[in-house]
Order: C-alpha cells, then structure tokens, then sequence
C-alpha cells in the first residue's frame, strides 16, 4: 500500500491512477489531520507527499507532518514531491529524515524508479556473509579482500547494485572506488549497457557542456564534427563520475539539472535528450564540509547521495594487505615475464605495519619497484623497506601536516614530491593517488613551478 498525501485533488488523482496501473494499492489523503490519524493505525510500503497544505508555501506544515510520520513510522520511505521554486525545502525534508524528492511535474518513470528502488532497500535485511558466500551471490572478480569491514562493503554494494539508486562513494584516494563502482554496474540489471568513467578533476569546467552532453559540428569555433557526449555513451548503461569535489560551480549547476530531470542538450542542438543512465559519483573529499563552505552545491549534495558507501584504507583492514600485495607481486612478475617470485613472513608483516597513505594504489607501486629492483625472486623486509625509504620526502611531509594549513601542506606535499621525482608528473601523480588533470589543475592553484 501507497500512501498519497496531497492537497490538491488532480494531483492525488494523477498519482492514484499512475500508481494503480504499475500494480500497487493506494490509499490518497488530502492533509496533515487526517494522515497522522491514518499512520497511527497503518504501515504503507512508502508515502508520497507534498510539502505545502495551505496558502502559506513556507514549507512549515510539510516539514512538521515529516517529522511526526517519522515518529510512527520511522522505517518507512518518504518521497516529498515539490517544485523547482521549494528545490531548498525538499533539500531541508531530507535533512529531516525524507529519502529522495520529486520535481512537479514528475516524470512517471522516475517517480515509479524512486518507488522501487527505497522500497527495496527498506525491505532488505543486513546478513552477514563470508567472502565464499558473496562471490556465491554476486559479480565481484578482481576485488581483492576478506577483512569484515570490506566484507560488509561488499554486502552493501550487493544490496544497493540491482536498484536505481544514485550512489555516492566515499573514500581516500587509492582505495579502490572505481572497482566499488564497476562491481555496482555488473550486479545491476544494467550490466549488459555501457559503464562509462568519468574522471572530473581531469575536465575543464569550459569543457563540461561539450565532453558530458556532447556537440553538433560548429557549435563553438573548435567544433569542426559532431561529438557524442559521455551520457549519449552511457545510454541504457551506467557513468562513474570520479573526483566529484573538483566539479566547478558552473558545472555543477549543470549536472544536476540532469539527475533532476533526466534530460540534457547536446550543444548546438535545440532538442532535449532523455537520459537513461545510472550514476554513480566518488570523491576523496568531504562534501558536506564543502556544502557548509559554500564551494559545492546543497542541493547537488542531496541528490547524489541517495545511498551513501564508504571504502575503507588499508589501515583499516591490515589483514588484507599480504593478500592484495602477493596478487600484485604476480601480476607484476606475470606482465614483465618474470619467474615467479615469493614474499617472506617478515615482509608481510613489514606491509601490514605499514600506514600506506596512498593505499592500494601505493601497495601496488611499492611491490612493482620490489619486485624489478630486487635481487632475488624471495622478496623480503630489507627488500620491501629499501623501496618503502624512498619515498621518505612523502611521508616526511606527511607527519609534518599537523602545524600547517590543508592547502599549504598539500601544497608543500606536491612541491617535495615533484623535487624528488625531479619534475616526472607521471610518477608524482601516481605517488600522490592522484589523476595527471588533478595534479595539474592543483599546480596552478598553488602557482608551483617545475621542470621535467
């Protein structure tokens, strides 16, 4: 049962009739009164509602009604339905406890996909599972861990993979978001359509329109063919947008008008393209210090994070580095044709004390230098430290972050970093965790100057 709650008839009878022929039941209620008496005695597997009842349009009688239906219904999902003008008012409903909001008019198929999608995950239950049992269940081949916070990742992303749901992952740089995210597409009922990854922190925000929406032949002056764009690519299928907190302001207007209304334009085209696509974001930054800042949009914030995972750092699960570090050593004896090599008890557990604040990315640095500078095929501690050693300029800066300003010990990071590498962006990108257009766009933030 669908519980409805609008003040307006059409659009109670709108939603009943949308309702009913997707095979639901429905129950329509026209105000706060008459919801909560209705709630007390009923549980509906979800509530639409509205926000405003009344000639007053500040949002308060929505926003309080929320607040009760939470109280005697706190497991319940609650899609509030508001129009572009209250797009702040929603945003305030789901600091409140609502889970998703809708824009009138609402699009039928992303109304009934926000249905499903909230009331599959209020109905499934957390079970815990071993690794065997997992890759029993779901796609996870090339992930690469068994300690119980990554095993419940792995549970969540089974969960969360065959809705609809925008998901947002969190997780420092290194961790392996992007294969969180590969393992959401293939355990989706989107695995057969295209996955497409997006790297933000690499594109230009004077670039954004052209490279996501794409461009018709002469739309600026450098447009000399037609361009798909990366959403036109990912039609049916799913795009991965990395790096989402270096999305510039402008950009980030225009992206979430296409999360709102599933709808872009190609540039230089007058007609409006509907995107069928899932999106998934990460970042390695926190967002909601950003919102509170005022450098990335509240609204964009609410709509991206529908479902929330975090991937955690190899310091938070020191079991799995042996495991993740024998994998690398073979795929590196593997790709340079190299006799099979071997890893001591000592240098194991050498790399589980290790902090590794580049994580995974850096663990896989670190065993490709073993394994080729080594001399022999038994990697041992000495071996693993002797290449652990050099990056000391990194991990010195590191310890000395505490007494400085975030962006002067970033900036003091990358400057060391550079000097050691002597000017080689590829190896300082790649030590830092970072993309080569991220490191870019922060050298000509912090104006460094290099030579390679």
């Amino acid at each position: 049962m669908i519980l409805v709650v609008d003040d307006d008839k059409a659009v109670r009878s709108s939603l009943k009739l949308l309702l009913k022929q997707s095979g639901y039941a429905v129950e329509t209620l026209a105000g706060p009164g008459e919801t909560l008496d209705w709630i007390r005695r009923q549980t509906p597997s979800a509530i639409l509602m509205d926000m405003n009842f009344s000639s007053d349009t500040s949002g308060r009688e929505g926003l309080e009604l929320l607040q009760k239906v939470r109280v005697f219904q706190p497991g319940v999902p609650v899609i509030l339905i508001t129009g572009w003008g209250s797009i702040d008012l929603a945003v305030e409903g789901i600091k409140k406890g609502a889970n998703d909001f809708i824009t009138k008019p609402w699009d039928n198929k992303r109304l009934l996909e926000s249905i499903r999608t909230h009331q599959m995950m209020s109905n499934r239950e957390d079970v815990s599972m071993d690794r065997r049992e997992l890759d029993e269940l779901y796609a996870l081949a090339g992930i690469i861990g068994e300690d119980p916070l990554f095993l419940q990742l792995l549970n969540d992303v089974g969960k969360v993979a065959p809705t609809e749901a925008t998901v947002l992952i969190h997780g420092e740089s290194g961790t392996g978001k992007e294969l969180i995210a590969e393992a959401l597409h293939n355990n989706s009922l989107r695995r057969d359509k295209p996955f497409v990854k997006v790297n933000l922190g690499g594109l230009a925000s004077t670039l954004f329109e052209s490279e996501m929406f794409g461009h018709k032949k002469g739309a600026f002056t450098d447009a000399r063919s037609d361009r798909k764009g990366r959403f036109e690519i990912a039609e049916g299928g799913t795009i991965f947008l990395d790096e989402m907190g270096e999305l510039e302001p402008a950009s980030q207007v225009k992206l979430l008008r296409v999360l709102q209304e599933r709808q872009y334009e190609v540039l230089g085209e007058s007609k409006t393209c509907e995107a069928d696509v899932r999106v998934i974001c990460a970042t390695n930054r926190n967002l909601e210090q950003m919102v509170s800042e005022g450098s990335f949009r509240e609204d964009l914030y609410y709509r991206i994070n529908l479902i929330n995972l975090t991937v955690p750092s190899l310091r938070e699960r020191p079991g799995d580095i042996p495991m993740l570090a024998r994998h690398f050593v073979r795929q590196v004896c593997h790709e340079n044709h190299l006799p099979g090599a071997t890893m001591t008890q000592e240098a194991e557990n050498l790399l589980k004390k290790y902090p590794f604040p580049g994580n995974i990315r850096e663990l896989k640095n670190l065993a490709e230098r073993t394994v080729l500078l080594a001399s022999g095929s038994e990697l041992t501690g000495d071996d693993f430290q002797a290449q652990i050693e050099k990056q000391a300029p990194v991990n010195a800066s590191n310890k000395r972050m505490g007494l400085q300003t975030i962006e002067g010990a970033e900036k003091q990071l990358i400057q060391e970093t550079i000097n050691f590498y002597r000017g080689n962006l590829s190896q300082v990108a790649r030590s830092l965790g970072l993309s080569r257009g991220a490191l870019y766009r922060r050298l000509d933030k912090y104006n460094i100057r290099y030579e390679s």
